[in-house]
Order: structure tokens, then sequence, then C-alpha cells
């Protein structure tokens, strides 16, 4: 077997998604030289200062790791181009990269994307995907270019969407996908030199953007399918909740539900099974947690008082 020359790899990147490219990476045997990760930040309830998940691990594995809070000043981008990189592999990472920084390494950066580009661009691809109602979603290995999720695309990989799929178990799903296709472009890189890509079509572009608490308000009048999807989507956050008696009550877990009580007004919660009645059909909640409670299912939040039968929701 012929022996690849090893690539100086820089890796970008944050939170739990982008650990598990740089495990795989590693664990693949290539050359990661420098990582960059956001700075750490209070965490939990002590609010105490903790590394990222990737920092974390970086210095556990004896890697040098770099957390600005900007690249977009000169020493910054002398630092980067320091390195001497072959290529920078970017998950998740949080800031945006200058064009300095971008045609710093000798093969530019890479992007492990969360969705099946074109389709969903930008911050929330995994929740968007589940959201709207997709019936696949996946990850693009992607050259990065100034725009926005814009540049070519070299490899995708999918992964299909069902009425179970929740944004954590997608996450998880397409993490590990991820990390196995920058791991097999990277093979292809080391041996050619250079990688195949093909221009994305902005006509079938569109933008998942940040996701913001207000984003997790449920609208009974909304069909079924719609909202059960949004509380696929957007559990743990910014979590999805319905107001009941002046109080939010954060619905963790539903299913498309079918009931024989004659149809009433739109958030009318229905009976001891946790039907509640939509615009269009009817959604089962299963799990609920009341303000300042522990989550619990929905007998429990029934016998505790905390909603009740022919109560109307939101």
């Amino acid at each position: 077997m012929t022996q690849l020359n090893p690539l100086r790899i820089g890796f970008m990147g944050t939170p739990d998604f982008a650990l598990v490219a740089l495990k795989a990476l590693l664990d693949a045997g290539h050359d990661v030289v420098c990582v960059y990760s956001q700075p750490p930040r209070p965490k939990g309830r002590g609010q105490q200062v903790q590394p990222s998940p990737v920092q974390a691990y970086a210095e556990l594995r004896g890697i040098p790791v770099f957390h600005p809070v900007s690249l977009k000043t000169p020493e910054a981008q002398a630092e980067f181009s320091a390195h001497n990189l072959d290529v920078a592999i970017v998950a998740a990472y949080g800031l945006i990269l200058p064009e300095a920084i971008l045609s710093a390494p000798r093969h530019g950066c890479l992007n492990i994307h969360a969705s099946l580009l074109p389709r969903w661009r930008g911050a929330a691809p995994i929740q968007y995907a589940i959201w709207k109602g997709d019936h696949e979603s996946g990850v693009t290995i992607m050259q990065m270019e100034k725009g926005l999720d814009t540049g070519p695309m070299i490899v995708k990989g999918t992964h299909e969407i069902t009425a179970e799929t929740t944004s954590a178990s997608l996450h998880d799903d397409l993490a590990v996908m991820g990390g196995k296709l920058i791991v097999s472009t990277l093979i292809e890189l080391a041996k050619n030199g250079q990688l195949e890509s093909d221009a994305q079509d902005d006509a079938l572009t569109n933008y998942a953007s940040m996701l913001t608490k207000g984003d997790g308000v449920i609208d009974w009048s909304q069909s079924a399918l719609d909202i059960h999807q949004q509380i696929r989507a957007l559990n743990p956050w910014p979590g999805v909740w319905s107001a009941v008696d002046g109080k939010r009550i954060k619905v963790l877990q539903a299913a498309l539900g079918v009931s024989d009580t004659a149809v009433k007004p739109f958030g009318t919660f229905l009976d001891k099974a946790g039907h509640v009645q939509c615009g269009d059909g009817v959604l089962q909640i299963l799990k609920i947690q009341p303000e300042g409670k522990a989550p619990m299912d929905i007998a429990s939040a029934i016998n505790g008082n905390y909603i009740k039968i022919d109560q109307r929701l939101g």
C-alpha cells in the first residue's frame, strides 16, 4: 500500500457536533496541528467558566488550542497563517471566517455542514429540516468561500427523517456521518492533491436562521402534524411551550393522535390520554414540564392538576 503524505490540518469547531469530527480525524491518524474553538464561557447552575467540548478534548490530546474573539484582526490572521496548514476543517465553529483565513491553508477551508445544501444554509439546519417536514437530511462537505454556506459541494451523505426523528437523534447521527465523510475526503485530498466539487444552485436555497425563544410558542390553530414537527425539532432548545393558567408548560414529547371526542375549539385539552384539538387533527401530549417543576408524563400532570380536561391551552 502506498503511504500517503500526511497533511497539516487545522481544526475549527466548538460544540459536541464538531467534537465527533475531531475524534474521527485523530482516530484515523490525521495530523491535527492546531485547534480553534470559541473561548471558555460560564455554564451550568454555578456559571463556572468551562472550555468548549472541542477545546477540552484537544487539550487532553496535547493539541495547541486557540480561541480568538475575532479572526478579523491582522494579529489573529498572522497567527493562523503561521501554522502553515495544508487544509482547515470547520464544523460549527461560531465565528465568521474572513477571506484572509479562508485562503491561508494551501487547500483552503472545508466545512462539515449538517444539511443537504443548498437546502438549509445557515445556523440551525438540523432543527429546520425536522420543523419544516423534510423527509431527509444529511451532511455536505463543502469548500468554504466568503458567502454563508455558498461554497462548492464536494460530497454529500443522506439520512432519512421519520416521525420519530428528533433534533437530538438527528444531531448525533449527522455528527457521526460528518466525521466519516471528512475522513474519506481528506484521504482523497492527500491522494490526488485536489478535490472535485459542484457549484450550488442558488435558486434552490433556503435559510435556517438562528433560533430564538419565540420559535417555541405553540400555535394550536396549526395542524397537529406541524406542531408535532415543532416539538421534535425544538427540544431541548429553545423548547416548545404553551400557556396554561398564565404559566408556561413545556411540551417535551407528543405523538399524532386520534380521539373520539367531538371537535372542540383548537387548543382544547380533550381527555386523560392527553389529546389536544389542533386546527387540523389531534395531537397527543405524552410528556410535559410545568414551570418550575420536573418533567412528568401526562397522567402525572393531570393528577397534579397542572392541566385539566376541557381546559383551553395557549
